[in-house]
């Protein structure tokens, strides 16, 4: 067995894809002076979206009125697991971490998400091997990238109510100053439990300047040793607003937003005070840019097929033919993000990295178990592509939807932690080693444990 992972694993590593994002990879390592322009990885994105649920959307045209309830019913199936992964990452982080409850709550939704950069990596490998998987896969994408946005709201909408002050401190956490401090202490705040860091001025001063004005005081204050501006309290306190002016930045890219908040940074989008339920933040959770593309895609692809073949073959050749090679420049970028995330890691603690990289082979493997438990049930088989697609969306971590519902819900939270770890731990793990040992582990369940035979 594993003699034949290694073989699997030998011929995946080295397929244009991963090598593609090996060579991100080493950009930053390699401190080669190169940027991905963000509307170039924008755009690749919202290709691979519309691809994906173009492609879905056909399948699903030609599928017999009886697998569409199969589908719905793994729909169900799925949004379900996926809630359960993140109570469950919460609570392993919680006991394992030293991370602040909030930001424990925040990882966990992405957890309790999935990622679609790791699935159309999956698909294109599965493609590439000419392994078969159910063609309403990617609706899983959009139901089950839910569950993680309404876990980490319902959790932190609780700690809301026990407590926690404005800099997202619990009671007991280190620089805790209570819900009715004002002023400035919410800015720069650190992510552990660690005395706060803050800009001199007044919350109220601080909105009134431009972010490039704020900018450029921290790095005047850094490039002079610490004495360059008056407003900052220490050197440590401008770069760590630099920081996350950046990772802010980095947030508004991976959620397809078309520009970050215009408000100094640390400050973030303001949360309204009472329920998470909110009609704003429910249409960010349901009608976010990477759902709202993928149920796109899904509908316009089905509704044409619907109308023959012929109708759908001229636009075959930009979402079909050409997904591979968009597949290859995206894994590029993804790369050097995961890359330039690795960095944050120690900030958080040897047990925090642990996590990052034995969580997805838990959820991947609960998954497929879960697949096989609801095939059983069905007495219908699942394609082997179908067990390692589910996997992946149990397995992985979100980047596109939890950043933007994050900054609308949770701006006390860390935006560096939660894609430190979906980023530079979870998606390098899943897109080198976890896809080819997911579709090993399948094709042991599958002949092990047969049920009937997939047509």
């Amino acid at each position: 067995m594993l003699l034949e992972f290694l073989h699997n694993l030998s011929h995946s590593l080295f397929k244009p894809l991963l090598l593609f994002f090996y060579a991100g990879f080493l950009i930053p390592l390699f401190r080669v002076k190169f940027e991905f322009p963000k509307p170039v990885y924008q755009g690749l994105t919202i290709y691979l979206l519309l691809a994906i649920g173009w492609h879905g959307g056909k399948e699903l045209a030609m599928l017999p009125i009886s697998s569409l309830g199969q589908a719905l019913g793994l729909c169900a199936v799925g949004f379900v697991t996926n809630t359960i992964i993140g109570l469950v990452a919460y609570k392993v982080l919680r006991t394992t971490t030293r991370l602040r409850q909030i930001d424990a709550a925040t990882v966990a939704g992405y957890y309790g998400s999935d990622s679609a950069g790791t699935f159309v990596t999956a698909m294109g490998m599965l493609t590439a091997a000419h392994v078969a998987y159910a063609p309403y896969m990617p609706v899983l994408l959009a139901v089950m990238e839910i569950p993680g946005c309404i876990v980490a709201l319902a959790i932190v909408s609780r700690m809301r109510t026990q407590g926690m002050d404005i800099a997202g401190n619990m009671p007991g956490e280190a620089g805790y100053i209570g819900q009715k401090t004002q002023g400035a202490a919410a800015i720069g705040v650190s992510v552990l439990d660690e005395e706060p860091v803050v800009w001199k001025e007044t919350e109220n001063d601080a909105e009134r300047k431009t972010d490039s004005q704020i900018v450029g005081s921290a790095r005047r204050h850094i490039a002079q040793g610490g004495h360059g501006d008056d407003s900052w309290n220490s050197e440590d306190a401008a770069q760590a607003m630099l920081d996350r002016f950046e990772d802010e930045e980095l947030e508004a890219k991976l959620s397809l937003e078309s520009d970050r908040p215009s408000h100094a940074p640390g400050h973030r989008s303001k949360h309204k005070s009472g329920s998470w339920i909110q009609a704003e933040l429910l249409h960010e959770v349901f009608f976010n840019p990477g759902i709202y593309l993928l149920f796109t895609g899904i509908a316009i692809g089905f509704i044409s097929r619907l109308q023959g073949e012929k109708v759908t073959l001229a636009d075959d050749a930009l979402f079909d033919n050409l997904f591979q090679g968009i597949l290859c420049l995206f894994l590029l970028e993804m790369g050097m993000t995961a890359a330039s995330k690795l960095k944050d890691i120690g900030v958080a603690g040897w047990q925090f990295a642990a996590f990052g990289l034995i969580a997805p082979n838990v959820f991947a493997l609960t998954g497929i178990g879960v697949l096989h438990a609801f095939s059983t049930f069905l007495g219908q088989p699942f394609e082997t592509g179908s067990y390692v697609l589910f996997a992946v969306l149990c397995g992985a971590a979100s980047y596109i939807a939890l950043p933007a519902v994050q900054r609308m819900a949770i701006p006390e939270a860390s935006p560096t932690l939660p894609l430190a770890a979906s980023l530079g731990l979870t998606f390098s793990y899943n897109v080198t080693i976890g896809i080819p040992l997911y579709l090993m582990i399948a094709e042991k369940v599958t002949t092990a444990w047969p049920i009937g035979s997939v047509t």
